[in-house]
């Protein structure tokens, strides 16, 4: 892929995922998820695990399991279609910043090198890097 398409591709990326950005800069935003929007919608235990041909420990189990983060992804799915309600998942940087941003700095710790990063990280003080909200272009002719 060359360097103008993956710039395209992460600019497409950052306009649809900006509303996942946005949730990804809460401390958990999906823990309890599953049981939150069960209560809401007044669906009861029973009702799912009879959708799901489980028995209602089993959906109380997989909301517990969604809580820590170890519930199956299909698994979610097929708790969520039981409800009306489809799983969406997206990926951010986890630092709250665009994939444009990211990339850009992934840019500069490679043509730096990861020792030239000084005391102050990737876009603080006491380093050559870019500010972190950076508008530079002057790298994007670089293939990241």
């Amino acid at each position: 892929m060359v360097a103008i398409d993956r710039k395209l591709l992460r600019k497409k990326l950052d306009r649809e995922m900006r509303f996942y950005r946005l949730a990804g800069r809460e401390k958990d935003p999906t823990t309890g998820l599953s049981r939150a929007v069960r209560q809401a919608l007044k669906v009861p235990l029973k009702e799912i695990a009879g959708l799901m041909e489980i028995g209602e420990s089993n959906v109380f189990e997989l909301e517990e399991r969604e809580e820590t983060g170890s519930i199956m992804l299909r698994s979610l799915g097929r708790m969520a279609e039981a409800m009306g309600c489809k799983v969406v998942y997206g990926l951010v940087p986890a630092n709250g910043k665009t994939l444009e941003e990211l990339a850009e700095e992934r840019l500069w710790k490679s043509v730096l090198g990861s020792g030239a990063s000084g005391a102050g990280g990737v876009g603080g003080v006491g380093n050559d890097l870019p500010p972190e909200n950076s508008t530079s272009r002057s790298w994007s002719s670089l293939v990241i």
